[in-house]
């Protein structure tokens, strides 16, 4: 099962030959094991992919745009996100959506469909955003792990000590965990870790939006203004540049596109796996945006302009702190297992690399772990792997900051791999004509989202630049 082999690897970019074999009980139609995934199956991949930590920030993001802006952004979003993701299923089989070739990553896709320089920009994007989501879900999980912590020290200090602490040790933590985890060969392989991470989502998105009611309850008042943040808790410059930031923080909260053909090609057939993806799209849109909504619109209204940069942090402080505990320790177990289905598509791509490029390490027999059976360690995989993520952890360590990370992420995947290539590989697929109606109007759409996605870069990227005036390299304390 753990042994890298070139029938293994077939599945990731670059293999385009598929065989020519009549599918049966145990094999598909291109030689492969049979797929399983189903509906639930992707849409556990996607609520793992979507609710993330993204939506611990979306309370401070309603907060700069105000109670008619800020939930009409992310409507908005989900809508965008639906439409380019039903676009982009499509694109899983070049040509005949039942029978026609598969391609099974984002990449292939492009290659396959538009082909060029288009490939190129599609891998500079594709991989810097899932290698910048990994960076941002080690930085959430210190923050809650830290959460955890601090309120427990808190209650114990009656209130009197601040517990001010390093994040590092908690990167450090969250590292050593996803060594272990991306020795999982492949994406077929860790459907009951999303499964898992899916119900921790729920879990915690629940509490949130619980303890945001009672806060509501507890005050008789929803705080909060149509416009969001007032003028005097900051300035009109700080108004505009946090709102262009929450443009961003909204954006990476509905960011999986780039490994949503990496998902569909866990999915079984018949019936075609695009019409499995696109049920399975909408069930979890709706199931995030409804959650999305209700905990970014109750922890506005819970605490108005004083709204955090982390829902569950800003509630550590208060009672009942096991509640809070229970929260941020159910976060941390669904970032473990979002940070690996992020992580996936990019240990794909390196090995298929490497074992075209035959290197001597990559060709050493794998070594057979003990008391577990189905599962031997290639030291090429063990090796690149591991590199991955002590880069990914240094980097969380040197800019650990939640909000401009989780804003520069969103910002700069969502237009390219959200809209733009789905939109670009849809006409190509369609032959739609240019300058025909639907031509003009998805080009419309496109780049009204690179506007978005532009100024949203632009907010988030200035308020990093603040935050590292007074930053110093490895000593992050909260």
């Amino acid at each position: 099962m753990g042994t890298i082999s070139s029938n293994n690897l077939s599945q990731h970019e670059g293999f385009d030959i598929e065989k020519s074999i009549v599918p049966s009980h145990t094999y598909d139609d291109d030689g492969r094991p049979q797929r399983t995934g189903s509906v639930w199956t992707g849409s556990s991949h996607i609520i793992t992919a979507v609710i993330g930590s993204g939506v611990l920030s979306l309370g401070w993001a309603i907060c700069q745009l105000g109670w008619i802006a800020g939930p009409s952004v992310m409507i908005m979003f989900s809508l965008v996100t639906f439409y380019t993701s039903t676009l982009l299923s499509d694109c899983y089989r070049t040509g005949d959506p039942i029978s026609g070739k598969r391609n099974y990553t984002y990449m292939q896709a492009v290659r396959s469909i538009l082909g060029g320089f288009s490939v190129t920009l599609c891998g500079i994007f594709q991989y810097l955003n899932l290698v910048g989501i990994a960076i941002g879900y080690t930085i959430a999980a210190s923050i809650s792990m830290m959460a955890i912590k601090r309120s427990n020290c808190f209650h114990n200090s009656g209130g009197k000590n601040p517990c001010h602490m390093s994040s590092n040790p908690y990167m450090i933590s969250f590292g050593v965990i996803q060594i272990f985890l991306s020795q999982i060969p492949n994406f077929d392989q860790i459907w009951w870790l999303s499964i898992v991470a899916a119900l921790m989502s729920f879990t915690y998105s629940s509490i949130g939006l619980a303890l945001g009611i009672a806060k509501v309850v507890e005050t008789g008042s929803f705080k909060g203004s149509l416009t969001g943040i007032s003028i005097g808790s900051v300035t009109e410059t700080q108004k505009i540049w946090r709102s262009f930031q929450a443009l961003g923080d909204i954006a990476f909260a509905y960011s999986y596109a780039a490994v949503l053909i990496e998902i569909q090609d866990t999915l079984r057939s018949p019936p075609s796996e695009a019409k499995t993806m696109k049920k399975a799209t909408k069930i979890s849109i709706a199931v995030t945006t409804t959650f999305y909504i209700l905990c970014g619109c109750m922890g506005y209204a819970a605490f108005g302009d004083k709204a955090p940069e982390n829902l569950l942090t800003g509630f550590g402080f208060y009672n009942p702190f096991w509640v809070i505990d229970i929260a941020n320790a159910a976060i941390v177990i669904h970032l473990v297992g979002a940070y690996q289905v992020f992580s996936q598509p990019i240990f794909a791509f390196i090995e298929q690399w490497a074992s075209q490029a035959q290197f001597d390490l990559f060709n050493t027999e794998t070594i057979k772990i003990p008391l577990i059976p189905g599962l031997n360690l290639s030291p090429f995989r063990l090796f690149w792997r591991t590199c991955f993520v002590v880069f990914t952890t240094v980097v969380s360590m040197l800019l650990p900051f939640f909000n401009d990370v989780v804003g520069i992420i969103g910002a700069l995947g969502f237009w390219p791999l959200t809209v733009y290539f789905p939109v670009e590989m849809y006409i190509a697929q369609k032959k739609i004509p240019k300058w025909s109606g639907k031509w003009v109007c998805l080009q419309i759409l496109s780049v009204a989202c690179l506007m978005v996605s532009i100024v949203a870069a632009l907010g988030s990227l200035a308020g990093a630049l603040l935050h590292l005036k007074k930053y110093k390299p490895f000593q992050s304390n909260y």
